[in-house]
């Protein structure tokens, strides 16, 4: 049997920066989201959750937030807060579910190309740069894994859940990719992933994904399996 490869935990620190492109309308702030960097969309819809891990349920996304309040379209600001982000692979898939939401608006409700947000309230476009680095864990079977998970940061945490999910455009989370294709557990890969990080605490998915793999470890034991 080949030895496991170990699954090493990263961990990542952001920092925001202006871009110098802002928003006054619904048209300009549609054309902007077509033309600013995956990583201006990535900070306005996934940064509050890592700054807001300990509210729920989460702050809406900055984009909605801006309609609500500088432009005062709630109607238009919650259909922007009701995008799942949860099923969407990819930035470019979120991008495109924005621009699809305020276009439609514009076209099915033209009284919105009239709004325009007071001076000093535009939309200003802000980028995150991540910088990625070595959390100084690592695991190579299913208790050394739920170990880990139960000391890691809750960056690191975001950032396996989260990050790396969206912007490598994978179609799950780090830690149920490595526990299905390096541990053949895809039964717990499939708990984890159906986990929605969107609508707890930081602190709460730890304590989800430490139950699904503590249930999980205890199985194998009661069954005498000496793997976990």
């Amino acid at each position: 049997m080949n030895p496991v490869e170990p699954f090493v935990f990263y961990s990542s620190l952001h920092l925001v920066e202006l871009t110098g492109i802002r928003a006054s309308t619904l048209a300009e702030l549609a054309k902007h989201l077509r033309e600013v960097s995956g990583s201006c969309i990535y900070h306005h819809t996934h940064q509050f959750v890592q700054q807001h891990q300990y509210l729920v349920p989460e702050p809406a996304n900055d984009f909605a937030c801006w309609v609500s309040d500088a432009l005062g379209d709630e109607r238009l600001g919650e259909a922007l807060a009701a995008i799942d982000i949860m099923i969407h692979p990819s930035i470019r898939s979120i991008r495109e579910a924005l621009i699809k939401t305020i276009e439609d608006s514009l076209i099915s409700r033209p009284r919105l190309k009239g709004l325009s947000a007071p001076e000093g309230m535009e939309f200003n476009f802000l980028r995150s740069v991540s910088f990625v680095f070595p959390a100084g864990y690592q695991a190579a079977n299913l208790e050394e894994f739920a170990d880990c998970v139960s000391q890691i940061s809750i960056s690191s945490i975001y950032f396996h859940m989260f990050e790396a999910r969206l912007r490598l455009e994978r179609p799950t989370n780090d830690f149920s990719n490595w526990l299905a294709a390096s541990l053949g557990e895809e039964q717990v890969a499939i708990k984890l992933a159906q986990i929605d990080p969107y609508t707890q605490t930081g602190e709460g998915i730890r304590r989800a994904i430490l139950t699904i793999l503590n249930k999980r470890i205890s199985s194998l034991k009661s069954a005498g399996n000496g793997n976990a």
